[in-house]
Formats: C-alpha cells, structure tokens, sequence
C-alpha cells in the first residue's frame, strides 16, 4: 500500500466503529492518533522531497534554455563569418538543448502536480489528526468515567436499566469528517522518436533556421 493509501484510509476510518470492535478501547484510541503522527511525518517528509525535485526540474529546463540561446548566438556569429558548417553545427546543438528543455519543462510540471497534491494530502491529515485527538480524548473520558459508574453501581447493587446506560455510555458514538484523498499522480515523461527519424526531422528543421538566419543578417 502506498502512502497515500495509507492516509486515505486512515482519513476514512470511523472511530466508532474502532471502539465497537477494540477489546481495549482507550488503546485502541492511543493507536490510531499515534498512526495517523507517524503518517503525517512521512507525508511530510514527501513533500519536501517533491519539492525539491520539482526545483530541481525547473533548473535544468532553465540550464537547458540558456545552452540553446548561447548556441544560437554562435550560430549567428558563424554565419558573419560564412562559416555554414560551423552554423548548422551550432544550430543542431540549439534545436536539441531546445527539445531537452521542453522535456524538463513538461517534467517539472508533472512534478508539481504530484506536490500539490501531496500538499493536499497533508492539510487534510493534519486536520483530521486535531478533529480525531479531540474525539478521543473525549472518547477516553467517557469511557474512564463509565468504568467509574460501572464499578459504583456494582458496589451499591444497582441493576436493570443502570448498566445499560453505562454500557451505552462506554460505546458513545463519535463523528468524524471522511475526506477523500485526490492523490492519483502520474509522473509523465516526455514521448521520445526513433533517432533516425528525429535526425531527418531535425535536418530540416536546422536548414530552415539557417535560412532564415543568412536572411536577417543579409537584410541587415
């Protein structure tokens, strides 16, 4: 089970149903808050690290982007001194630091989806973790306080319809707010072609730039 698994089951789960099942309902209780501590850490703990990647991710597209301006601009300069080799050489070099900046870029973006809803994941634990602390501690009492009555009115030889509350008591129900967790993310990679095919595409594609370059610098 992954991790969001993890926390969506653990936002979907009925105390109320917990207690009627526990043998020891106080443990029980202390259980499920000291889960739902060690969850919202490693959350956490993820989403710094998404973070950091995303980041990561978006230095390289920018590291990328500036290898292809600088290519460009010796391109350009291999063209004033009619060096065409060297100017479509140069310009090869541009068009695929462009395609590795694209590729980064779409990454990056993949990658801050998946940080936003880890982000998500983690508001929403962190709420039910205070909502749940309060029903149990409220759960606890109750129960602390019925095995109190139970054991007065055993001492005072009280029957009929005065354990039945106290048995009613110790099973007081407690509400919690399910939330759904929207944490189905899918770290897309950018589509690569064939090289042979890339290669005639990106041919083409370096001719036309060539031209159009000779052309500003010979209307220039």
């Amino acid at each position: 089970m992954s991790l969001l698994e993890r926390v969506s089951t653990l936002l979907k789960a009925n105390l109320n149903d917990l207690v009627e099942k526990a043998e020891d309902p106080e443990r029980m209780l202390k259980q499920v808050v000291l889960d739902m501590e060690n969850q919202l850490m490693q959350v956490k703990t993820q989403v710094a690290i998404a973070i950091a990647d995303q980041h990561l991710l978006e230095k390289k597209k920018t590291e990328h982007e500036q290898q292809a301006a600088e290519w460009h601009r010796k391109a350009e300069l291999a063209v004033e001194k009619s060096q065409d080799d060297l100017a479509r050489a140069a310009l090869e070099r541009a068009l695929s630091q462009e395609q590795l900046a694209v590729g980064f870029s779409s990454q990056a973006e993949d990658q801050k989806h998946e940080a936003d809803n880890l982000r998500q994941a983690l508001r929403k634990l962190e709420q039910k973790l205070a909502e749940t602390r309060a029903h149990c501690e409220m759960l606890i009492a109750e129960h602390r306080r019925a095995k109190v009555v139970g054991r007065a009115a055993k001492a005072q030889h009280v029957v009929g319809n005065e354990q039945e509350n106290t048995i009613g008591r110790m099973k007081s129900k407690v509400h919690v707010t399910a939330a759904e967790n929207a944490a189905a993310t899918e770290v897309l990679t950018p589509e690569s072609l064939e090289d042979r095919f890339r290669a005639l595409e990106n041919e083409d594609k370096i001719e036309l730039m060539l031209k159009e370059l000779k052309s500003r610098k010979g209307a220039a």
